[in-house]
């Protein structure tokens, strides 16, 4: 089966599939702040919500579009290492796609990015779908390098959680860099009967993520992950100052951080990243009642996932311009 023919049908399906998906990522959020609510009294969040500064959301709400421009500008720069020339206009759909698709199980539906790329300017996913993994990849990286700069000072118990997964990137960054090895490990895998017929597919890919990861890109692509987040843990720090609690930047850092990586592996991070973000609060934070922790949680995952989510649904809006034949 061609690129074209394992690739048309599915992505088709995920513009209509993440209707679905956000529904029940919906009712499953709702779910989770009405029993945290009520663990922590109705009323009591309710309370807190209304004594909230809503002033300061507008600046978080503006950190996070610098979080959403500078992952913009990492997924343009990787493509175009990749030999992916997108008018801009075009690439701002695709990318604000995406936004709305991490909430999709394991986030497979990212794969809308490449797979619009494709339809676009004909770049075949193969050399496109690194891009995406790098993006992300250097994404975990920030978070983690965030994370880690205080875990021993307020989680040291935990610092597994942080040092684990940074010894596990290195060792797979190591592993990349080294052709020779690399190869030798797709040759071995070409041998797995499924594997083997995608096994030019994945030397391809292989030799595109080379490129995505070669010193300086993965220098620049980390720095503005770090920029990135820093901007959303900025934006958590401020929820806190807007219900009166003066919270470090450094506490706000490492519990934002820490939650989203604890939350990585589920879509959009629901449930773990919210609930770490609760008890880390309480736990860290002096002055946070469980009241204010559940309404901070609320306030930030509404301006860091849910804005882009709505963001990302509009997007999918114009996505289906990109697919109608292209001018001579």
């Amino acid at each position: 089966m061609s690129d074209a023919q394992a690739t048309d049908a599915a992505p088709q399906n995920l513009i209509v599939r993440f209707r679905v998906w956000l529904v029940w990522g919906i009712a499953l959020a709702v779910l989770l702040y009405v029993a945290g609510s009520l663990y922590a009294g109705i009323g009591a969040v309710g309370d807190a919500l209304s004594g909230f500064q809503w002033v300061l959301f507008v600046p978080v709400l503006g950190l996070t579009l610098v979080n959403y421009g500078l992952r913009f500008w990492k997924w343009r720069y990787l493509v175009g290492r990749l030999g992916a020339r997108i008018p801009l206009r075009d690439d701002v759909v695709i990318f604000a796609s995406g936004l709305a698709m991490v909430i999709s199980p394991g986030r497979a539906a990212e794969l809308l990015k490449p797979w619009l790329v494709r339809a676009r300017v004909g770049v075949p996913m193969a050399h496109t779908i690194p891009a995406l993994v790098t993006e992300r990849l250097t994404d975990g990286i920030a978070c983690l390098a965030l994370a880690a700069v205080s875990v021993s000072t307020y989680a040291g118990d935990r610092a597994a959680y942080v040092f684990v997964p940074i010894a596990l990137v290195a060792g797979g960054l190591g592993v990349l860099s080294h052709k020779g090895l690399s190869l030798a490990i797709l040759g071995v895998l070409r041998r797995l009967p499924l594997i083997s017929k995608v096994g030019d597919k994945l030397e391809e890919m292989y030799l595109a993520m080379r490129t995505c990861v070669a010193p300086v890109p993965l220098l620049l692509t980390v720095a503005a992950s770090l920029v990135a987040w820093g901007a959303e843990c900025v934006g958590y720090m401020l929820i806190f100052r807007g219900f009166g609690i003066a919270a470090s930047l450094d506490v706000s850092t490492f519990l934002y951080a820490f939650a989203t990586v604890a939350g990585g592996a589920m879509p959009g991070g629901l449930g773990v990243a919210d609930g770490a973000l609760v008890g880390g609060a309480m736990e860290l934070v002096p002055g946070v009642t469980e009241a204010t922790a559940v309404a901070s949680a609320l306030l930030i995952r509404v301006a860091t996932l849910w804005f882009g989510v709505i963001l990302g649904a509009f997007a999918l809006l114009r996505a289906g311009a990109l697919l109608e034949p292209r001018k001579a």
